[in-house]
């Protein structure tokens, strides 16, 4: 079982909407890296270790977070597939754009207030962050209706659960947009 940051600051994934999510991503994964940004107790990167993907990149900026990311990792055992870094969610897309990586999944579930969610869609479009196939998971609350297009990234499904929505996007060709 998994530990929870302790306190209020985060807000974890429930279990049924964390099922629901691989559900619609699908169960496994052949490799492949993933990236859990704002990942709370990286309960999301570490089910998508635990369903094939080769590494994960966990990003948040609270040092509780950080401590019970890295305790769950090693309840888990699975040290060698994961990257844990405790920095913002800007400066660590800056650092992901300057290696170079293309991620299979990328889980976005910042704060319910923030404002970022467009701009770190933008991030990862134009820099081409999401392999051909990949996924970008955003859950947020119902009320907020995130954009259908942002640059080559296209909403393809959002469901609800209760107050929460999860939104899909996948990376549009661009022989598509010709």
């Amino acid at each position: 079982m998994l530990k929870a940051v302790p306190g209020e600051s985060t807000r974890p994934t429930t279990d049924k909407v964390k099922e629901s999510v691989f559900n619609m991503i699908g169960p496994y994964f052949q490799q492949g890296y993933g990236l859990d940004l704002f990942a709370g107790s990286g309960g999301l990167g570490i089910e998508g270790i635990s369903r094939g993907l080769s590494k994960v990149i966990f990003v948040d900026r609270d040092p509780k977070a950080i401590q019970t990311i890295k305790k769950n990792i090693d309840l888990c055992g699975f040290q060698a597939n994961a990257e844990v870094y405790k920095i913002d969610w800007k400066r660590a897309l800056k650092a992901i754009i300057q290696r170079n990586i293309q991620f299979k999944v990328i889980w976005l579930d910042p704060p319910y207030h923030s404002d970022g969610y467009l701009a770190i869609l933008e991030i990862i479009s134009k820099h081409e962050l999401l392999e051909k196939n990949g996924v970008v998971v955003c859950e947020h609350r119902k009320e907020r209706e995130l954009p259908a297009t942002v640059h080559l990234l296209e909403k393809n499904k959002e469901e609800q659960y209760g107050t929460i929505s999860i939104s899909l996007y996948h990376r549009k060709d661009v022989e598509e947009e010709n």
